[in-house]
């Protein structure tokens, strides 16, 4: 009996102690207290790919948030919006939705009555009212507004398009404050949008219900400046003007940064 006794004892005096060295050797963040911070899913918008947001996703990093980058399929705002969608839901915890461009448009309808994203952050983007097309938007009139984008159109079917920055302009249309070489690159590897895309009525806006930040680019070429500074009031949004061309998350990451991080706080 005292055998079984002290080998009782000893078995939970063991126990305690695993449990206290395992305490000890966890990180604090993995305690059950830890307020773990929102992923941060970042939408490119037209002519632009996910690399676009390599400045960004480092400084994120460095500053522990969990970031994923979104390959926008740039079909159509629904598509793109329910692409979005399906990889919020595979994340399944607090999202912070970053739309560039038109990814503000894709964003705003992705974000639409859910409950895990706590905040919209629109950089350079397109917010869109429910039924209001890209297109529309950028037609507004606007004090100082921007020249026609130079686009190609190269067909993809009887009734279809995609559409590209002419690569020669790429760079004063688009990344104006970006290196030469870096904006020659970004010109060669962007990612076109189907051209029916633009007259899409945007299904939902979700900046309605979810808070929003808004980076205005005060050099931007692609989006008047004005036309953003529109949007932005229009949602409502927490507003930071940087004097950037449309390529913002390239030429000031450390601005763009800043304003996620203030939507995920």
């Amino acid at each position: 009996m005292r055998k079984s006794i002290h080998r009782t004892i000893g078995g939970a005096l063991s126990a305690v102690t695993i449990a206290a060295g395992l305490a000890l050797a966890l990180p604090a963040d993995a305690t059950p207290n830890h307020q773990a911070k929102p992923t941060i899913v970042l939408v490119h918008g037209a002519f632009a790919d996910s690399s676009s947001w390599n400045g960004v996703i480092e400084r994120l990093r460095r500053d522990g948030y969990p970031v994923r980058a979104a390959a926008t399929p740039l079909r159509g705002i629904a598509t793109d919006a329910a692409s979005v969608k399906s990889l919020v839901d595979f994340i399944g915890g607090p999202v912070v939705l970053v739309g560039h461009s038109y990814g503000g448009a894709v964003i705003s309808t992705a974000a639409a009555g859910d409950p895990a994203v706590k905040s919209l952050v629109y950089i350079a983007a397109f917010a869109p009212d429910e039924g209001e097309t890209v297109g529309a938007l950028s037609a507004k009139p606007v004090p100082d507004p921007i020249a026609a984008l130079p686009l190609q159109q190269v067909p993809t079917g009887p009734q279809s398009a995609d559409l590209y920055l002419e690569p020669a302009k790429f760079r004063s249309v688009f990344a104006a404050d970006v290196d030469p070489a870096t904006a020659a690159t970004m010109a060669a590897t962007q990612e076109p949008v189907n051209a029916a895309a633009f007259a899409e009525p945007a299904p939902a806006a979700a900046w309605k219900t979810i808070p929003s930040w808004y980076l205005v680019a005060r050099n931007d070429k692609a989006i008047a400046p004005n036309l953003e500074r529109f949007m932005a009031a229009r949602a409502k949004s927490r507003t930071v003007e940087v004097n950037s061309s449309h390529a913002a998350m390239v030429s000031h990451p450390e601005q763009v940064t800043r304003l996620i991080e203030a939507a995920a706080r």
